[in-house]
C-alpha cells in the first residue's frame, strides 16, 4: 500500500505497437507519414475535382488502397509476433512473498516493493536488491550473457544486515526503505541507500540482480523489487523524376494556355470552357494539375510495393539458405531487416571482432615446453589410466605422459603448478565427476590439462587446495594469492606443502616473467624462448611458468608487511604491488604453455576470397597486440609475403603522428623503388595523396594499439590515420574499447563514403554493429546482444562470404535491373500522353482507356518485373564464389547510377515516341477491310496499348538472365491476362450492365481483327526492340563485362574439370616473438577466494562457467572514385 502511492511502473513488458482498437487509425497515420503515400493521397484529392481530373478517381485509389492494405497486413503480422513474445515473457511465473506465504505470480503482476524468491537457473523477473541467499555471506552467482554478452560468472552479495534473513517469517516482517537513482542504461553502476531499523546502509551494483540475468549455482535467493518494467530500445532519381514531371506539366500547361488563346477561342460555341474558367491562363493552370495527375505514372505507387516485395523475397532466400545453416547449433541465417539487402552487394569495408567472431572462443591446450623439451607431436594420448580425466580433452604427444609416469620431477612440478596456480572452482556432482568453472577459458584449459596428466585439482577452501597427484590426495595450505591484473600480467600463489616447504608458483606473460628469472640457467631460457617463438608463430596463446622456494623466516616477514599494506588507508594497491614484485624475483623457469584459440572453420579462406573481391577487412579487438597479430597470421590477413607490417604503439600525439608519417613515407618509397612512377612530395594535396597511396605497389598492413588509436582519432590527426590505414591491405586495432570501435567505423563512413559492414558476437560489439551501414551478429558463445542489434545474423564467420558474394551481389544486381526496367516501362507508358497533348489541344485527354491505366502497373506488367527482381541472376552461385571480382561493379555502383538512370529513361522516351507516332502515321491513311476509315480514337488507343504491352514484355524477356518456370508463367501469363481483360471490358455484357463506365464496347474485337493493326503492332515492336538487341550484341562482342566472360567461359569449359582457386598458404617465421599471453580473467577473484566468501558450506566448491583478373575500366573507375571521395574533398564538401 505504501508503494502504490508512488505509481511505479508496471512489470508488464510491451513491445507491441497496436491493439484491435488502435490498429487502423494508428497504422494509417504511420503510413501517411511516408512522403509517397501522402503524394498519392494528394493526387486522389485532385482527381475528385471535376475541373481538373480527366481520369476517374479509382485509377489512383485502387493502387493506393492495395499498397496500404499490403503494408497494414505486414505490420499486423509483425505486431502479432511482438504480442506473442510479450505474452510469453509476461506470463512467466515467479514466487512472490504475499502475506507471509510464497505465491505463484505472473511476471506482469510483480510490483515494486515485492519480495521474490528465485531458484537456480531461473531468470530474474525484475531489478532486485539481493536480500539473502542459500550461500554463505549472502552470496549468489549470476550469468549476464543476455545483458552484456559476457558468459563468465559474476558474484553478487547481499548487504550483511539482510543476509541473515533466511526464513520466510523474518522476510515477511522486513520493512526497509530503499532510496536510489532512477532507472538508467548503466549495467555496471548503481547507487542507493537502504534505511532500516533507523540505520543507513549504502547499496552498490554488487547488491543488485538485474532483470534478464540468470541465477546460477545458487539453490535460492530472495530479492526486493526495486525497478519494474522494461524499456524498448530496440536517392538520386526521386527528386529528378519529380522535377521532370513538373517540367512536362508546365510545358503542356503553357501549350494549353497558348492553344486556348489562339485556337480554342474560335470554337467556344461547341467547345465552351468549363464553368468557372474565364481565361486561357486559368485554363492552363487547371491543365497543369490535370497533367500532373495523368503523368504521375512515371513513378507509380506500385513501385514502392514492388521494391518491398523484392526485398522480402531476398530476405527469405537468406533465411532459407541451407548452406548458411549450422547443423551443430541448429541455427539458420536470419535477415532481421528487409531494407538493406542490395547494400550487401556494395560493401567496401568490413570491421570484425576477433574473439568469438574469427575464433571460436574455445581454448585448447595444444603444446608445451618443459625443461627445454617441446611436446605436441601429432599422435594422440590415451588417458584411460586416469579415472578422473576429462573425456573431452585431447593432447597429441604420448612422450609427455610417459615422462609423468616415469616420475620426471620437472614435468611433475610443471603440472603441479598448473593444478595449484589458478582461481578455478570445482564442483563434484557425483564421485569422480568433476566440473571446473573458471573466469577465463584459458585457465580452464590449463587446469584441465593438469587434470588429465594426473594432477587433478579436486577442491579448495579459503586456506587449502586439495590435489590428487597420480591418485594420491595431497592438501596444500594456501598462504596467499598474488592476483592477476593487466599491469602485472601474471598471477602467483604461495602454498605450503604437507612436508612444510613454502613455494611460490607463478604464471604470466613471457615478456614479464623472463625478466624475473634466475640468471644462472640462461641456456634453458634461450631454448624456451625459441619454443615460445615457434608457438607464437603458429598463432598460439603462450604463458611462461616459474617457481621459487621461500624461507620460513622470509615468508613470515613478507606476510606481515603484506598484512599491514592491505590495511593501509592510503596507497594500498601501490604498497601491495611493490611487495608482490619483491617476492616474484629470482624464480626458476619450469616451462611454457601454448593454448590454441581455435579459428572458426573456413575463416582464412573467407578472408582470402573477400580480399580478392576488393573488400578491406579491419579487425577491431579488445585483445592485446600479440594475440591479435597471431590470429592475423593464422587467418591469413597478415602474411610473410607482405612488404611490411607497420606497428603503431606511440603513447603521445607526436609519437603517433611520427609513426604514421614514417609508414606513409615507406609506402611511397617502396612504390618508387618498384618503378611505378609515383614521386612523393611534402606538399602533396590530401586528395592526391590518398589516391596515390591507394594505388601504391606492394602489400602493407597496419597494427595499432588502443592508446595510440585514441590519439589517432583526434580531429587533427584522423585524416592522416585514415590515409595510412586505407593504403594498407589489412588493419588490426588492438586493445580498443567499444566506443573506439564505433569511432573507427564512423571515421570511414565520414570520409570514404563507402558502404561499411561490422560483424561481432558480443555486447562489446553492439556500438560498432549499430554504427556501420550493415550490422551482422554471430550467434556464438557471448550471449545474443550482438544478434539483437544486428541486421543479419548467422553462426559462423565463413557464411559472410556467401552472404556478400552470392546474396548481396544478386540482391544488388536484381534491384538495379528491376529499377532500370521499371522506369523504362513507365516512361514508355506515360510519355505517350505527352506527345498526344500536342494533337489534342493540350486538353489533358488520355490516350488509353482508364481501365488500362489502372491495370497497367497492377496486373499487366507487375508480375514479370517482380519475377526478374526476385529470381534473376547473371552467373550461378558457384561462379560468384569462384570469381570474387564479379563483386566490384556493386562497390563502384556501376549498375544503377546517374548514367544508367538516364539511359533507361532515354530508352523509355524513345519507345514512347515510336509507340505514338508509328500508329499515328499508319492510321492517318489506313482503311479497314470494308474500305471504312480505320482512324478513330478508340482503335488508336487499343493499338497503342497492345503495342506497349507486347514491347515491354519482349524487353523484359531480353533483360531476364535466368529463366525459371515462374518467369515464363508471369511474362506470357500477363500477356494472356491483358488480352482476356481487354476483350472482357469491350464486351457487350459489361456495356449493358454499366453503359457509362465501359464505353469501348466492341472496339477490341473490331480493331484487332484488322491485319493493318497487327502489322502496325509488329512494326512498332521490331523498331523498338531491334536497336536494343543490336547494341547489346555489339557491347558483348567489343566490350564484354566480367560476368559475360564468366558465362562464356562456363559454356566453353563445361566439359572440363573445374579449376578451383586455392587460398595462398603461408605461415609466419620471424625473428621476433609474437607473444599471445593467454590470461583474461578479472582482477580481484583471488582476494574473494582467500576471504572464503565464495565457498559453499556443503562442498566448499563453486560451479558456474568454463565454460584478380579484372577489366582495366573497373580499375580506372576505382581510382577515379577513390580520388573523388578523398578525406580532403569530403571534408570540404
Amino acid at each position: 500500500e505504501y508503494n502504490e502511492k508512488f505509481q511505479y511502473a508496471s512489470n508488464c513488458i510491451k513491445t507491441s505497437k497496436y491493439n484491435i482498437v488502435t490498429f487502423l487509425p494508428v497504422n494509417l497515420f504511420e503510413q501517411f507519414q511516408e512522403v509517397a503515400n501522402t503524394y498519392f493521397l494528394f493526387l486522389l484529392i485532385l482527381q475528385l475535382i471535376p475541373q481538373i481530373s480527366s481520369l476517374s478517381w479509382f485509377t489512383t485509389i485502387v493502387p493506393l488502397v492495395l499498397v496500404l492494405t499490403i503494408t497494414a497486413v505486414k505490420d499486423a503480422t509483425d505486431d502479432y509476433f511482438r504480442h506473442k513474445s510479450d505474452n510469453q515473457v509476461n506470463n512467466r511465473q515467479s514466487q512472490v512473498l504475499i502475506g507471509g506465504v510464497l505465491r505463484q505470480e505472473q511476471w506482469m503482476n510483480v510490483r515494486v516493493g515485492d519480495i521474490i524468491k528465485l531458484e537456480n537457473n531461473q531468470f530474474v523477473a525484475a531489478d532486485l536488491l539481493l536480500l539473502c541467499s542459500s550461500e554463505p555471506h549472502g552470496l549468489c552467482y549470476i550469468e549476464t550473457a543476455e545483458l552484456d554478452g559476457e558468459t563468465n560468472m559474476k558474484v553478487r552479495q547481499a548487504t550483511p544486515v539482510t543476509s541473515e534473513l533466511a526464513d520466510i517469517s523474518t522476510l515477511a516482517r522486513f520493512d526497509g526503505e530503499v532510496i536510489c537513482e532512477p532507472p538508467n542504461n548503466k549495467l555496471d553502476k548503481f547507487g542507493g541507500t537502504l534505511y532500516w531499523k533507523e540505520n543507513k546502509y549504502p547499496l552498490s551494483n554488487q547488491n543488485m540482480l538485474l532483470r534478464g540475468c540468470v541465477l546460477r549455482n545458487t539453490e535460492w535467493c530472495f530479492g526486493l523489487v526495486v525497478f519494474a518494467g522494461g524499456t524498448v530500445e530496440e536517392q538520386l532519381s526521386k527528386g529528378q523524376i519529380f522535377g521532370f514531371l513538373v517540367c512536362m506539366g508546365v510545358i503542356l500547361a503553357i501549350g494549353n494556355a497558348i492553344w486556348e488563346h489562339e485556337v480554342g477561342v474560335c470554337f467556344q460555341i461547341y467547345l465552351p470552357w468549363d464553368e468557372g474558367v474565364h481565361s486561357a491562363v486559368f485554363s492552363g493552370f487547371l491543365s497543369f494539375w490535370s497533367y500532373i495527375i495523368i503523368l504521375n505514372t512515371v513513378v507509380p505507387i506500385s513501385l514502392y510495393v514492388s521494391v518491398e516485395v523484392i526485398r522480402l523475397g531476398h530476405s527469405y532466400f537468406i533465411n532459407w539458405d541451407k548452406k548458411m545453416y549450422c547443423a551443430k547449433r541448429r541455427t539458420p541465417a536470419e535477415a532481421r531487416t528487409t531494407t538493406l539487402n542490395e547494400e550487401l552487394g556494395q560493401i567496401e569495408y568490413i570491421f570484425s571482432d576477433k574473439t568469438g567472431t574469427l575464433t571460436q572462443n574455445i581454448m585448447v591446450f595444444s603444446k608445451c615446453s618443459v625443461n627445454g623439451h617441446s611436446y605436441g607431436e601429432p599422435e594422440p594420448v590415451d588417458f584411460s589410466f586416469n579415472p578422473l580425466a576429462d573425456p573431452g580433452f585431447q593432447f597429441w604427444d604420448p612422450s609427455l605422459l610417459e615422462a609423468v609416469k616415469l616420475g620426471d620431477p620437472h614435468v611433475h612440478e610443471f603440472f603441479r603448478l598448473l593444478s595449484l596456480c589458478h582461481t578455478v572452482m570445482s564442483e563434484e556432482k557425483s564421485e569422480g565427476e568433476l566440473y571446473y568453472k573458471a573466469q577465463s577459458p584459458d585457465e580452464g584449459a590449463l587446469v584441465t590439462a593438469a587434470r588429465n596428466f594426473g594432477f587433478v585439482f579436486r577442491s579448495r577452501t579459503p586456506k587449502t587446495i586439495t590435489v590428487h597427484e597420480l591418485g594420491r590426495a595431497i592438501t596444500y595450505q594456501l598462504l596467499a594469492i598474488l592476483d592477476f591484473n593487466n599491469i602485472r600480467k601474471r598471477m602467483s600463489v604461495i602454498v605450503r606443502s604437507p612436508e612444510g616447504k613454502i613455494r611460490l608458483y607463478c604464471k604470466g606473460a613471457d615478456t614479464i616473467l623472463l625478466e624475473r628469472l634466475q640468471p644462472s640457467n640462461q641456456d634453458l631460457t634461450n631454448v624456451t624462448t625459441d619454443h615460445l617463438n615457434e608457438y607464437a608463430g603458429e598463432g598460439l596463446r603462450t604463458l611462461v611458468l616459474a617457481c621459487k622456494d621461500l624461507e620460513e623466516s622470509y615468508y613470515e616477514d613478507w606476510a606481515e608487511r603484506l598484512r599491514r599494506a592491505s590495511g593501509a588507508p592510503e596507497a594500498r594497491e601501490d604498497r601491495m604491488a611493490r611487495l608482490y614484485d619483491e617476492v616474484e624475483h629470482d624464480m626458476t623457469l619450469l616451462g611454457a604453455t601454448a593454448i590454441e584459440d581455435k579459428l572458426q572453420q573456413g575463416v582464412p579462406e573467407t578472408i582470402a576470397i573477400l580480399t580478392l573481391a576488393n573488400i578491406k577487412i579491419w579487425v577491431l579487438t579488445g585483445d592485446k597486440q600479440e594475440t591479435a597479430v597471431n590470429i592475423g597470421y593464422s587467418c591469413k590477413m597478415l602474411t610473410d609475403d607482405m612488404t611490411e607490417v607497420f606497428v603503431v604503439t606511440g603513447h603521445t600525439v607526436l609519437e603517433v603522428r611520427e609513426e604514421l608519417r614514417k609508414a606513409r613515407e615507406k609506402m611511397m618509397d617502396g612504390s618508387r623503388s618498384m618503378g611505378n612512377g609515383f614521386s612523393y612530395q611534402e606538399k602533396l594535396s590530401s586528395s592526391k595523396l590518398t589516391s596515390v597511396l591507394e594505388a601504391i605497389a606492394g602489400e602493407y598492413a597496419l597494427v595499432i594499439n588502443g592508446h595510440s588509436l585514441a590519439h589517432a582519432l583526434e580531429a587533427d590527426m584522423e585524416v592522416e590515420f585514415l590515409e595510412t590505414a586505407c593504403a594498407c591491405k589489412a588493419v588490426i586495432c588492438c586493445r580498443v574499447t567499444p566506443l573506439q570501435k564505433a569511432q573507427v567505423v564512423e571515421l570511414v563512413k565520414k570520409y570514404k563514403k563507402a558502404v561499411t559492414l561490422a560483424i561481432g558476437d558480443g555486447a562489446n560489439d553492439v556500438s560498432m554493429i549499430k554504427t556501420a551501414h550493415i550490422g551482422v551478429g554471430i550467434s556464438g558463445q557471448e550471449g545474443i546482444q550482438a544478434v539483437l542489434a544486428s541486421d543479419y545474423s548467422f553462426s559462423q564467420f565463413k557464411f559472410l562470404q556467401r552472404l556478400l558474394l552470392v546474396h548481396g551481389r544478386w540482391s544488388y544486381l536484381r534491384m538495379c535491373k528491376f529499377l532500370c526496367y521499371f522506369f523504362y516501362k513507365n516512361f514508355a507508358f506515360t510519355m505517350v500522353h505527352f506527345w498526344f497533348g500536342f494533337f489534342c489541344g493540350f486538353s489533358a485527354q488520355t490516350v488509353y482507356d482508364q481501365y488500362f491505366i489502372t491495370l497497367y502497373n497492377i496486373v499487366y506488367t507487375s508480375l514479370p518485373v517482380l519475377a526478374m527482381g526476385v529470381f534473376d541472376q547473371d552467373v550461378p552461385e558457384q561462379r560468384s564464389m569462384e570469381y570474387p571480382k564479379l563483386y566490384e561493379p556493386g562497390q563502384l555502383n556501376l549498375l544503377f547510377n546517374k548514367r544508367e538512370f538516364f539511359i533507361c529513361i532515354a530508352q523509355g522516351i524513345y519507345t514512347s515516341v515510336l509507340m505514338f507516332f508509328i500508329p499515328y502515321g499508319v492510321f492517318a491513311d489506313a482503311t479497314r477491310d470494308d474500305g471504312a476509315q480505320l482512324a478513330d480514337y478508340q482503335s488508336f488507343a487499343v493499338t497503342v496499348a497492345t503495342s506497349l504491352v507486347i514491347v515491354v514484355s519482349v524487353q523484359i524477356g531480353l533483360d531476364t538472365g535466368f529463366w525459371t518456370a515462374i518467369n515464363h508463367f508471369f511474362i506470357w501469363g500477363s500477356l494472356a491476362a491483358y488480352f482476356a481483360i481487354l476483350f472482357a471490358m469491350h464486351s457487350d455484357g459489361l456495356f449493358q450492365l454499366f453503359p457509362n463506365q465501359f464505353r469501348f464496347v466492341g472496339n477490341a474485337q473490331n480493331t484487332l481483327a484488322q491485319p493493318t493493326v497487327w502489322l502496325t503492332i509488329a512494326l512498332t515492336t521490331v523498331v523498338c526492340i531491334m536497336p536494343v538487341v543490336a547494341f547489346r550484341f555489339l557491347k558483348l562482342d567489343l566490350k564484354p563485362e566480367l560476368s559475360d566472360t564468366v558465362r562464356y567461359t562456363q559454356l566453353v569449359r563445361k566439359k572440363q574439370k573445374p579449376q578451383h582457386r586455392c587460398a595462398r598458404r603461408g605461415g609466419y617465421v620471424g625473428g621476433s616473438r609474437r607473444s599471445g599471453y593467454a590470461f583474461s580473467h578479472q582482477e580481484g577473484f583471488g582476494e574473494l577466494i582467500m576471504s572464503g566468501k565464495n565457498m559453499r558450506l556443503s562442498s566448499l566448491t563453486l560451479a558456474g562457467f568454463t565454460a584478380r583478373p579484372s577489366a582495366a575500366w573497373i580499375e580506372t573507375l576505382r581510382r577515379k572514385k577513390g580520388g573523388e571521395s578523398s578525406p580532403d574533398s569530403a571534408a570540404k564538401g
